[in-house]
């Protein structure tokens, strides 16, 4: 990753995602770390199916896959994705979400949505978060590729009414929103990095083989992340971490003091001899 990184131009990248909502890093990952992240993910694979319309029932899912090795460690701050956040969102920016998504044959479609809107802020504004879908299977038009509705991340609340509102997985999809959808075709190791805003959905699976792919989003350091990484990454997994990794987990202070342990930095508690002052 180190070589693409430095040959970076992240302007073009940042157009596509102000005119079109979405824009395409086609080699963002090599043969070796799609092999990394293969290997790393083997142990997880195989042992939980989505539990609703929206997961997917043909669909597994790995969650907090940042503290699941190192090469999701490495990924997860890749150089490349935060210079995009560096322009997109605020300093302090945080990981909202990390996870696998390996889409089994006979899936169907996921309901259409869009990442941020459980932040009840009306539309159209900013996109609150910013997510990054790589391909480690090839994502075709028949393998459930994503797919993404450009330009829509700049529409209104009455212009997407009646999509998926993250209670119904089952309601009846806007077919005139569906026809608009247009899916991603790109290689494995590419990556899809995607405005929260923008409408989408994992498509359906009509091949005889499964698609893996990952899931890294970010969100403004102010929001709420999905996952509660506190609770969900042991403190000693964190204190192995770069600082970089931590930051992006929550173990900072978003001025002047948010995020503050009984008016201690978070760092603090990943000090050896610390001390809950309630304990």
């Amino acid at each position: 990753m180190t070589t693409a990184a430095s040959a970076f131009d992240s302007l073009p990248h940042l157009q596509r995602l102000r005119t079109q909502g979405y824009t395409i890093i086609e080699d963002f990952l090599s043969a070796d770390d799609l092999a990394a992240v293969r290997a790393g993910l083997a142990p997880f694979l195989q042992q939980y199916a989505g539990r609703n319309n929206f997961e997917g029932f043909q669909t597994e899912r790995v969650y907090t896959l940042v503290a699941r090795g190192a090469i999701f460690e490495r990924i997860t701050e890749d150089a490349r994705v935060l210079a995009l956040l560096d322009a997109l969102l605020q300093p302090g920016y945080l990981l909202t979400a990390s996870q696998a998504i390996n889409i089994g044959p006979g899936e169907t479609p996921q309901p259409i949505h869009f990442d941020d809107q459980f932040y009840t802020i009306p539309r159209p504004r900013p996109a609150i978060s910013v997510s990054t879908i790589v391909a480690v299977d090839a994502f075709t038009a028949a393998n459930g590729g994503t797919e993404l509705l450009p330009g829509s991340h700049g529409w209104s609340d009455a212009e997407i009414a009646g999509i998926y509102d993250g209670h119904d997985a089952d309601a009846a999809v806007r077919e005139d929103l569906e026809r608009q959808l247009v899916p991603t075709e790109m290689p494995a190791g590419a990556c899809v990095v995607f405005l929260g805003t923008l409408l989408h959905r994992g498509g359906g699976n009509h091949s005889g083989a499964p698609r893996l792919a990952f899931s890294n989003q970010y969100c403004e350091p102010w929001a709420r992340t999905q996952e509660n990484y506190f609770l969900g990454v042991p403190p000693e997994r964190v204190r192995a971490m770069s600082p970089r990794l931590q930051q992006l987990l929550g173990y900072h202070i978003w001025p002047p003091f948010m995020g503050h342990v009984t008016a201690h930095h978070p760092l603090k508690t990943l000090e050896g001899g610390w001390v809950n002052p309630l304990v």
